[in-house]
């Protein structure tokens, strides 16, 4: 495979990555927002279902009251934002970056649950309620952040400056006279 070859495979692979990536912060950020069932799309069913997520969020016993509440009114928001902003591609090393980091403060949130005994919901938003401990973990450390880790690194690759073919050659000012 030439140069050619493989880097284009790597934008292919980047933007498949980024889109899968994008998906899994517009799911988690609208499975929070989405009214509660039996409810009807209104603001008021949306400001419910941010409530019962700000719980969420302080079942966790990490915050004052205060800052769970305003965290968990403000993370599905920057969910979804984050995701239409990692679709877009526009700075993805930003995007993609701060992706990674909020994938290693979940972890760090369901360990510390789990280390402390709290027998919690993780309130994820992706698939089925799930308690936090090992498969938590796993599913986060496995599975979304090597894919966050791999899409951050390649764009930082593709973005990388050429380095020079060879050394300059040294001039009469950098040479030591003996």
């Amino acid at each position: 495979m030439n140069k050619d070859a493989r880097k284009r495979l790597g934008q292919i692979l980047l933007i498949v990555g980024r889109i899968a990536l994008a998906s899994i912060f517009i799911i988690a950020g609208y499975a929070k927002v989405k009214p509660l069932p039996g409810m009807a799309w209104s603001l008021a069913s949306i400001k419910t279902s941010l409530l019962m997520f700000a719980i969420q969020v302080d079942s966790y016993q990490m915050l004052p009251p205060w800052t769970a509440n305003a965290l968990g009114h403000l993370l599905p928001l920057f969910e979804l934002f984050l995701g239409l902003w990692l679709l877009t591609g526009i700075a993805l090393r930003y995007s993609s970056l701060i992706a990674t980091l909020a994938f290693c403060g979940f972890m760090a949130a369901i360990a510390s649950a789990y280390h402390r005994g709290l027998a919690i919901d993780c309130g994820c938003g992706i698939g089925p309620l799930e308690q936090v401990g090992p498969a938590a973990l796993i599913r986060d450390g496995l599975k979304f952040l090597p894919l966050a880790l791999a899409v951050t690194i390649g764009a930082f690759w593709i973005h990388r400056k050429p380095r020079a073919a060879s050394l300059p050659e040294a001039t009469p000012s950098t040479q030591h006279a003996e």
